[in-house]
């Protein structure tokens, strides 16, 4: 039965989940401060066309980096991307549709001299040749940088879709790798088709407890096509943590060393050996660095997962 304390309709972040654990006498679901070193590497995943490894946790910067000028935030961004660089992460992703983001992004990373330590991945979402090259070329200049280690077609509209464009731009040498993405569970057929006859290296999709029509048909996919896989909305935009707010994480969590919500969350994805690497956007260096934990330890086996999925939908 679902708990009536959390039938109402707000959508509460990370923050406030915690608050509340706290103002409710419950146990920190931080338990690591931000000055303790890594006790072990971030697990990392192999690009499946080249074998380049990356860490399975990596930072979408969606909203949270959408900051403009505000000096206090960007120094919140600035420890965010510390914190995750010095704790093993390499993945940034961006967009030109994220407002200031990537030119947040692209100071930050310059004035810190980090960009050869990230993975750095953008989009292009306008069609025609033209246009397509003309916004990429624009988010080198914002980013800084005169290449882009994964640019990808942002949210695929069409099954016939081709990737001409990218690859012209891989091949001289703009992006080392192209990739397709969509966040909305609708446009997986799309996405399909699209992996199916264009071969893209990286797919970026929609998914999380919440969420899990991928793993019908886009994730298998993924494996079969050797395609890797980039999630987006693994925290389904706050629904997570507002169904367990108030609430400790259950004691057999344990057993796959989730020691939070946030990490609960995202070891239940990475648990798919399909998922390269999640991408949840992080505003705060200690949300970073409990990203960053989930891919720490155990992950829980087929039958834990089981056990997760059947205790939110008892939430839910």
């Amino acid at each position: 039965m679902t708990d009536p304390r959390l039938s109402c309709s707000r959508i509460y972040t990370r923050r406030e989940v915690l608050a509340l654990a706290a103002g409710a006498g419950v146990a920190a679901t931080l338990p690591l401060g931000l000055a303790r070193a890594a006790t072990s590497p971030v697990l990392t995943r192999p690009i499946p066309r080249t074998g380049e490894r990356l860490p399975v946790v990596g930072l979408g910067t969606a909203i949270v980096f959408d900051i403009g000028e505000d000096a206090a935030k960007r120094a919140e961004r600035r420890a965010v991307l510390q914190t995750m660089i010095d704790g093993g992460g390499r993945l940034i992703d961006t967009a030109p549709s994220y407002g200031t983001a990537e030119t947040v992004l692209g100071d930050l990373l310059s004035s810190m001299a980090a960009r050869d330590r990230v993975f750095l991945a953008t989009k292009v979402r306008v069609t025609g040749r033209e246009d397509s090259i003309a916004e990429m070329q624009e988010s080198l200049r914002r980013l800084r940088t005169g290449k882009v280690d994964l640019m990808q077609l942002h949210n695929v509209s069409d099954a016939k879709t081709d990737l001409r464009t990218l690859r012209e731009w891989q091949q001289k040498g703009y992006s080392r790798y192209i990739g397709i993405t969509h966040s909305q569970t609708g446009a997986n057929d799309r996405l399909a088709e699209v992996m199916r006859r264009e071969k893209p290296e990286f797919v970026q999709l929609n998914y999380s407890l919440a969420e899990r029509s991928t793993e019908e048909r886009l994730l298998p996919l993924a494996a079969d096509t050797g395609t890797a896989v980039l999630v987006n909305l693994p925290f389904a935009r706050g629904r997570l943590f507002s169904a367990v707010r108030g609430r400790t994480v259950p004691d057999w969590a344990r057993e796959f060393d989730a020691a939070s919500w946030g990490q609960f969350f995202l070891k239940y994805l990475l648990a798919h050996p399909a998922v390269t690497c999640v991408i949840p956007g992080t505003d705060k260096a200690e949300y970073m660095l409990d990203n960053l934990d989930a891919g720490r330890g155990r992950l829980p086996d087929a039958a834990m997962r089981r056990k997760m999925v059947e205790f939110w939908n008892a939430l839910s």
